[in-house]
């Protein structure tokens, strides 16, 4: 089956496979991309899905409410933990982060709810022929970025938050000849008959 020429490790297979671009809108997963997006950072993604399952274990499978309560000895003992990438930084912008969800929840209702406004509550279908053509921000990961910042968020420059929206499907950037983009599109369509 053609898929997009990115996924070529057996877990980045199965990210593209079964994750990448499937519309999102569970809080936990949510703030998992977030975090992971952010950590990825000046990294490859294939190492961030080696580390996946020790950051599930290292950060409490992601729940913000217990990572907004870290404090200086949880930060002493993730910065001794080789499963995950040892960045202060980064550390410390998820806990930051985890706190600022949580503002993001209460105001909102749900994460969810927030961070879908920026593409209307919609994917957004584009028809990329060839990974040169997919840009690596947009004016909704601009527009996402700013007001995350504003917010308090760390690590969520444009370009990771265009990596965070092609990751929990607000966009579809499966190349138009992979199998997963008719596939992606099709399940779409359903859920909107659905609901009617």
């Amino acid at each position: 089956m053609p898929r997009c020429p990115w996924a070529k490790t057996t877990l980045g297979t199965q990210y593209h496979d079964r994750e990448w671009g499937v519309p999102q809108h569970d809080d936990r997963v949510l703030f998992e991309f977030l975090v992971l997006e952010g950590v990825q950072a000046g990294l490859s993604w294939s190492t961030i899905l080696e580390k996946r399952d020790n950051y599930r274990r290292a950060f409490d499978n992601f729940d913000a409410r217990k990572v907004a309560r870290y404090d200086a000895r949880k930060v002493r003992k993730l910065l001794a933990d080789a499963g995950i990438v040892r960045n202060r930084l980064k550390i410390a912008a998820a806990i930051r982060n985890a706190k600022a969800f949580l503002a993001v929840q209460k105001e909102f209702g749900s994460f969810d709810a927030y961070v879908w406004r920026f593409v209307n509550g919609c994917p957004i279908r584009n028809t990329w022929k060839t990974l040169k053509q997919i840009p690596a921000r947009t004016p909704e990961s601009d527009a996402m970025s700013k007001d995350l910042l504003r917010r308090g968020f760390k690590f969520v420059g444009p370009t990771i938050c265009y990596a965070f929206m092609q990751a929990v499907g607000m966009v579809n950037d499966h190349l138009v000849n992979c199998f997963r983009y008719s596939e992606i599109q099709r399940a779409q369509r359903r859920r909107k008959i659905f609901r009617l």
